[in-house]
């Protein structure tokens, strides 16, 4: 599935995990009141912008292009959110300090992983669907469509709740139904079963993009 969608499935991963949460301090902060779709709309136009006409640039250089997803994705995502619940029960048995180092080494990973996908996009290659029903004061999902190289779309979802300061900021994302907090969140558990919390950080550290393709190998085989 993640060769096929390549390209769907690196906006997604990139999105949602953009940068470690130690870094959204930095961030600019998104602008106050914008509804979940203008979010979806902000980041589909400034990542085309970003993106779009400069990938040879990009391709030689990997640290500026996580720099763009940092620019563009960061200030629009609850990363600390986000990474409790892929700890699961798991957060709620360490501490703030190891969950904070869990986030660094695993959403690292994540966008060095996928990162390149995002040297196929082009302006337009993403359309956020007009949005239906009635807006929850606290969450809410914004549909999107994804154009692949053959014509095909895929459908890649966001979940969106809003922060204490009245900000709406994603924090999952579902790609043809598919939960990327569900499926990491087992795999995680999986592994953190089988050698402990510690093991696992220290194989997103030094394995980096490897340690997550062992996981996803292992959660397929499973």
């Amino acid at each position: 599935m993640l060769r096929s969608l390549a390209l769907a499935t690196a906006i997604a991963f990139t999105g949602v995990v953009a940068a470690p949460a130690f870094a959204q301090a930095a961030a600019q902060a998104p602008a106050a009141g914008q509804p979940p779709q203008q979010v979806a709309q902000t980041i589909v136009d400034e990542l085309g912008k970003a993106i779009d006409g400069h990938q040879a640039e990009l391709k030689k250089d990997k640290e500026k292009l996580i720099s763009v997803i940092d620019d563009v994705f960061l200030p629009h995502f609850d990363i600390d959110y986000a990474s409790i619940l892929v700890l699961g029960q798991h957060a709620r048995e360490t501490t703030p300090e190891k969950r904070a180092e869990f986030a660094r080494a695993f959403y690292n990973s994540i966008t060095h992983r996928y990162a390149e996908g995002l040297l196929s996009y082009t302006q337009g290659r993403v359309k956020v669907l007009p949005f239906s029903g009635d807006l929850n004061d606290k969450r809410s999902v914004v549909r999107t469509q994804v154009v692949l190289d053959d014509g095909k779309t895929v459908s890649v979802d966001y979940a969106f709740r809003k922060s204490r300061d009245g900000d709406w900021k994603a924090y999952d994302v579902i790609i043809e139904g598919i939960s990327y907090i569900t499926n990491y969140r087992n795999q995680v558990d999986a592994e953190i079963r089988k050698g402990g919390l510690d093991n696992l950080i220290n194989d997103l550290k030094t394995k980096g993009a490897d340690a997550l393709k062992q996981m996803d190998k292992d959660g397929k085989q499973g």
